[in-house]
């Protein structure tokens, strides 16, 4: 049941930030989840970026990146979490953010007008 405004203008994020903020989003809950059995963060921040590429006049994105930048308290559990951060990370990448795993893949996408 939830809204999401979302286009171009102020305060709005457009569909391919949207898609960006998806994956690194997905990739955040993964790691996050890890991570936080053990410690809370002081500094969560990811930077999801991506190339516009154009190909006989389509747009799409390419050599999508996700950085993190995940640091915990120098304490004992701080350090426990943070030496699972490129562990979980990788583990995102290969199999656990279905996002990034969708749009690394071939997907079909059909479009239909339902008022016809």
């Amino acid at each position: 049941g939830a809204t999401l405004d979302f286009g171009v203008g102020e305060g709005l994020l457009t569909p391919v930030e949207l898609l960006l903020a998806a994956i690194a989003g997905c990739s955040s809950v993964d790691v996050d989840a890890g991570t936080s059995r053990r410690s809370t963060p002081e500094v969560f921040e990811v930077l999801a970026s991506a190339l516009k590429q154009t190909e006989d006049g389509a747009v799409r994105l390419d050599d999508v990146e996700v950085d993190f930048d995940v640091r915990f308290p120098e304490d004992e559990q701080g350090a426990k979490a943070q030496k699972m951060v490129d562990r979980l990370i990788q583990l995102s990448e290969q199999k656990d953010c279905t996002v990034s795993r969708t749009v690394e893949h071939p997907t079909n996408v059909s479009f239909y007008n339902l008022a016809d």
